[in-house]
């Protein structure tokens, strides 16, 4: 297998239909108004040179390389910034041309070092590339005169250098970060001969605000700026198109190796979800794959405090089923379960819960993604009929007004974040309603319309209030709402109620009602309005609600159907909505289709062999309780580190230390299996072949660049467990488990590897109603027929500040990390992230005697870590907030068992706590007296 290279056609596609005939060199093309030359000669087959133009940023017209002769035009223009016009013929190979773009291409190479045999970009440098084009054979200047020979490198950066001495100042890094990202970090600094290159303020890339997300790197047509990757491993031989496996984006890479080393992982411009950009962890992150921690073979021990021994496969596989059968002989068929992996691919989550189901003998299955999103699943389902947002990401690229209420798109899934940004620089107008000033609020050339710093605990009283305004001043749809909807009426009552105005709820959400009043005429005036969502949302008591109450204020606007509008849940993890999909709540089959659904589970009793279970089994915190009674004593954990992303960790650590038998499956020993009798190594994603499904429903592929490490495929391990119970349960490959799936959930029933292969990727639905899958729901209708008004009641949470903890503890993600960390705190991640920070407001702190850089305890009801303050403006008074991605820290001790009424999804966004400096340790008078004397 080759690399994998993608045509580069100089400018951007123009939208619209290609009705523009241009003659080109004699061949004539057809493409839409407002397309460059440069681009019209491309989709012909003919490369015009070029150096500061690419495909993914717009026209610059500095290089100069990329002159051509028009008919009836003077001089020579540049095909990059010269538009078609009706009848233009072009010639871009003359003579005259030639000449010219020899002598500019002479002044290039002569300011620039002659290293490419040793440059680590031999062979994949546009500058070596193009003056072979132009036939440049010698260059008649000498380096006698003035240069940049001599100019530093900057290898602040953990995962690139800038050597300033190979910099053309084409300004591509500067336009790609930008125009692209969206941080403006990068200028071209001076001019004429002393323009170069700056990060920020003349610092360092490191001192900048420079996000790492590779687009310079991406950009560059030299070597300036180059991974050191590349540099230590040299050039990449083959390429394997594969999908990143952290948040929830989903961006196609290209992971660049030789042999079986991963060199690098490039941004795959055709993707779909990312469409050739990615963040610092997609980009660069991925090397904890390959990291010495890593377990790589299965250990046995009897008792959590004796040591680890490994084994064989054969013996640990063995030694799982039959402890699980001799547990199930001791305390019921139900006294074993297992957890499913927002990590792991949809045909590794699908044979863990038909393990449960069909091997195990119950349905206590649960996931990862419970504690972050059920509320979403609950809430969708209720009001449009299905368990998912409503759009594709492009369909942002539409929207006049974005609303985003608790979510941080910018470091939770930053790929997206960019999309975002793109659009508000293009005019979009945004509402961000949030405790924090997150970096949307104000960042360069954007700024949100208005900022609505909502108390943690209150957003069901904040969409209320929106639904409010909408209804009682006239904004409703209400054609929309008469042919589309149904319960208007009821809830048109409900939610005019005067204690629903702004004014009524001001005292609550502490967010003033002519702010309120004027966002809400914002969204609900605009022609395209578009929700966007995260964990700010879902992870309170009244997550379910308030998801609901959201759908209901899409609808009563009329902002459901169509492009630039929808509600769309930000997933967290890279597979949260297909862990969902297949079937791993305890209640639901693949397809959320409920488990007492006799039809739906003679399907799978057929296709199984094995009689199902009519009635739900347990949850995570169920299994807990039922652990602690004596009651639930087996459990197998596939990928995740439910000690340290779980609510009050000393409740979890004693369920788990009270079970007889605990298996974890995950690439590290991690924070759960300190109390593991087996560990079952698990897979990276560069060694699994499957599928994700990300935020958007859409089902990519995941290709193995090399074969596991530990010998075993993960889902090839769960088969073998249900096998050595007594199930038959095998496949020879993973297409074999996505055939079953399709065979059984009606939504994936089009979708096959053969399939993905083809086409790329597909949004499901993707049945023989929609082939191609589905890119925008409910255009016609709502899936459940008509959509459904729910009431949304507004019940305060139990946990409110007292006197003994008077702060509101929110908890988030930053940019540079992932989750618990597991996998990034293992990359040169670290140097942006090395500890987990508290961030507090000048005022909590002051009164409290704190300051900045002070190492805090940080305690609630429940327990009590510490850690170090940041003091930080953005942060309303009365509020912390932390984030949970290093296990020293332990963030989750201190947060409560409250939980979403509906879901039990976890209250991780609202907990009373004190923060204080920690009490000296008393001296001894004979210390004290030393002390006092030095």
């Amino acid at each position: 297998m080759s690399l994998i290279k993608e045509q580069d056609y100089g400018t951007p596609a123009r939208p619209g239909e290609a009705t523009v005939s241009v003659e080109i060199d004699g061949t004539t093309v057809l493409v839409p108004e407002g397309t460059s030359v440069m681009r019209a000669a491309a989709e012909c087959g003919i490369d015009i040179p070029k150096l500061c133009a690419t495909d993914n940023l717009e026209p610059f017209g500095s290089c100069r390389l990329c002159l051509v002769d028009i008919d009836g035009r003077r001089g020579s223009p540049a095909s990059c910034t010269t538009p078609v016009a009706e009848g233009m013929k072009v010639r871009t190979q003359t003579p005259e041309l030639a000449e010219l773009r020899r002598g500019v291409m002479e002044l290039y190479i002569s300011d620039h070092p002659l290293d490419c045999l040793t440059c680590p970009a031999n062979g994949d440098c546009e500058l070596q590339d193009m003056a072979g084009v132009v036939g440049l054979r010698q260059v008649r200047y000498g380096f006698d005169g003035e240069n940049h020979l001599d100019l530093p490198t900057d290898s602040t950066n953990p995962y690139f250098d800038f050597d300033a001495s190979k910099c053309i100042a084409c300004s591509r890094c500067v336009r790609a970060c930008g125009e692209v990202q969206g941080t403006f970090a990068l200028t071209i600094e001076g001019r004429g001969f002393e323009s170069k290159v700056a990060a920020g303020a003349g610092g360092t890339f490191m001192e900048s605000d420079c996000v790492s997300c590779g687009a310079c790197v991406q950009a560059c047509p030299t070597s300036t700026l180059q991974e050191r990757s590349v540099v230590e491993l040299g050039m990449p031989a083959r390429s394997v198109l594969t999908t990143c496996a952290y948040c929830g984006v989903g961006c196609s890479f290209k992971a660049e190796l030789r042999g079986d080393e991963v060199v690098r992982m490039v941004p795959y411009k055709d993707g779909k979800a990312n469409e050739g950009h990615s963040c610092v962890k997609g980009r660069f992150a991925f090397g904890y794959a390959s990291h010495p921690d890593r377990q790589l073979k299965p250990m046995v021990r009897e008792r959590i405090t004796d040591p680890w021994r490994e084994v064989e496969w054969e013996e640990a596989i063995g030694h799982v089923g039959s402890r699980m059968l001799d547990i199930q002989a001791r305390h019921g068929a139900g006294a074993i379960g297992g957890i499913s992996s927002s990590r792991c691919t949809n045909e590794e989550v699908y044979v863990v819960q038909k393990m449960v189901r069909a091997a195990f003998g119950n349905n206590n299955v649960d996931t990862c993604a419970r504690v972050c999103h059920s509320p979403t699943g609950y809430g969708l389902k209720q009001t449009y009929g299905t368990s998912a947002g409503t759009q594709d990401f492009k369909s942002v690229d539409e929207a006049d007004v974005i609303l985003i209420i608790g979510a941080n798109p910018t470091d939770a899934h930053p790929v997206f974040g960019s999309r975002i940004k793109r659009r508000l620089r293009q005019g979009a107008k945004l509402i961000v309603a949030d405790p924090r000033k997150i970096d949307l609020v104000r960042s360069p050339h954007v700024q949100a319309e208005h900022h609505l710093p909502v108390r943690p605990g209150t957003n069901v009283a904040l969409i209320n209030a929106m639904s409010h305004v909408v209804v009682t001043e006239g904004l409703v749809d209400r054609e929309f709402v008469a042919e589309r909807c149904e319960d208007f009426a009821e809830w048109e009552r409900f939610i005019s109620a005067p204690e629903h105005s702004p004014e009524a709820v001001e005292s609550i959400t502490g967010i003033p009602a002519a702010e309120l009043r004027a966002a809400t005429r914002l969204y609900a005036g605009a022609r395209n309005a578009t929700i966007m969502y995260g964990l700010g949302v879902t992870e309170h008591s009244q997550g379910s609600t308030m998801v609901m109450g959201m759908a209901n204020l899409a609808m009563a606007t009329g902002n459901i159907g169509r492009n630039g509008v929808g509600v769309n849940p930000l997933r967290g993890q890279n597979n949260v909505q297909g862990s969902c999909d297949m079937g791993s709540f305890p209640h639901e089959l693949p397809g959320y289709r409920h488990i007492s659904d006799d039809v739906v589970r003679g399907t799978f009793e057929t296709l199984w062999g094995r009689v199902l279970h009519p009635e739900p089994g347990l949850r995570i915190p169920n299994m807990f309780d039922a652990a602690i009674d004596g009651t639930f004593m087996g459990l197998f954990v596939q990928g995740e580190d439910i000690v340290q992303s779980d609510p009050n960790t000393k409740h979890v650590t004693a369920a788990l230390s009270a079970m007889d038998l605990v298996v974890v499956q995950d690439l590290f020993l991690n924070e759960t299996s300190k109390y593991a009798h087996v560990f079952l190594p698990g897979t990276s994603f560069l060694e699994k072949n499957g599928t994700f499904t990300n935020a958007e429903r859409r089902i990519n592929r995941v290709r193995p660049v090399m074969a596991p490490r530990t010998g075993k495929h993960e889902w090839e391990i769960v088969c073998e467990i249900a096998q050595a119970m007594g199930y038959p349960m095998k496949y020879d490959d993973s297409a074999q488990i996505m055939d079953e799936i399709a065979m059984t959930t009606p939504t994936f029933a089009g979708v096959s590897f053969t399939k993905l292969d083809q086409v790329g990727s597909v949004q499901w639905p993707c049945n023989d109603a929609a082939p191609e899958g589905t890119p925008i729901m409910h255009i016609d209708g709502f899936v459940r027929g008509r959509g459904r008004f729910m009431l949304t009641d507004y019940v305060p949470t139990q946990e409110r500040g007292t006197r003994k903890f008077p702060l509101i503890l929110t908890t988030g993600r930053i940019l540079s990390q992932y989750n618990v960390g597991a996998q990034t705190r293992r990359t040169g991640n670290t140097a942006w992230h090395p500890e987990d920070l508290l961030e507090m407001h000048p005022h909590d702190a002051e009164v409290r005697g704190i300051r900045d850089g002070d190492t805090v305890a940080l305690a609630s009801r429940v327990g009590e870590t510490s850690l170090r303050v940041k003091i930080a403006e953005r942060m309303p008074v009365g509020v912390v907030y932390t984030t949970f991605h290093h296990p020293v820290t332990g963030v989750n001790v201190v947060t409560t068992e409250n939980s979403d009424w509906a879901t039990n999804c976890p209250e991780y966004k609202v907990t009373a706590v004190q923060v204080s400096l920690p009490h000296p340790t008393p001296t001894p008078a004979s210390a004290s007296a030393s002390a006092s004397v030095t």
